[in-house]
């Protein structure tokens, strides 16, 4: 039971790696709250709490709420995110067409200013407590770029950015902040996709796997652990080694 008693905000926790996150949380203790803009609570002794993270007034909303429950809030999981994946220029049928504003800004607006909302509304109340968790989902790509990701590749690179600043500014608070990395990860999203697709995948990923969400959620058990206590500022990558294989 690492994180008995504590207090787990997970945001996009309604399915995949969230909900993943949620559960692996839950059997280990916590009392968890999954911040979503649908669905319901992924498993048993689990809130559910509809909440744009886009939007700052849910958000604080929803801290408010948490606080009002439970008392605290001792983790928070900056895990919401979105794909609107798209070229930033190419040819079709003889005309260019470019990655459109509203996908730029959809995806920004949610994998970057969502992590924000959320971290400036929680941090406060980690600053009170003494102590605290911020966990904020990057990705591989965010360290090494993707293509036709340019929407998604600057929100997942500036996650990291904030992490870097927000460990040093939180750490003398009692508060870290770290950052995880997945790769290439089994979601229901990506498992529906073609069969050579997968396959291609699987090939670049020197563990001839696809990740599950559980291996993110692990990430994130330890980080969130008192066994990560002295991890402050750190991205760890959980992609089978994808990158040594391209």
């Amino acid at each position: 039971m690492r994180l008995s008693d504590r207090v787990a905000v997970v945001t996009g926790g309604a399915k995949g790696i969230g909900a993943e996150t949620a559960r692996v949380f839950a059997a280990e203790g916590a009392r968890v709250i999954v911040w979503d803009v649908a669905g319901e609570a992924p498993g048993e002794g689990i809130v559910f709490r509809q909440v744009d993270v886009t939007d700052p007034s849910s958000v604080a909303d929803a801290v408010g709420a948490a606080l009002t429950s439970h008392g605290r809030i001792d983790i928070l999981v900056n895990n919401a995110g979105i794909l609107r994946d798209a070229q930033l220029v190419k040819a079709k049928e003889g005309e260019i067409v470019a990655m459109s504003d509203a996908d730029f800004d959809t995806v920004i607006s949610v994998n970057l200013k969502g992590v924000f909302n959320c971290a400036r509304a929680v941090a406060p109340v980690m600053i009170r407590q003494g102590r605290g968790r911020i966990l904020n989902a990057s990705s591989v790509v965010g360290l090494y770029g993707n293509f036709g990701q340019t929407n998604y590749v600057a929100a997942k690179a500036a996650v990291i950015g904030m992490t870097r600043v927000w460990a040093r500014e939180l750490g003398p608070k009692g508060v870290t902040v770290n950052a995880v990395a997945p790769g290439f990860i089994g979601t229901d999203m990506v498992r529906q996709m073609p069969e050579k697709i997968l396959a291609t995948m699987i090939e670049r990923t020197p563990v001839r796997r696809l990740g599950e969400p559980r291996d993110v959620a692990l990430a994130y058990l330890y980080l969130a652990s008192d066994d990560a206590s002295f991890v402050n500022g750190a991205v760890l990558s959980v992609d089978g080694g994808v990158v040594v294989g391209t």
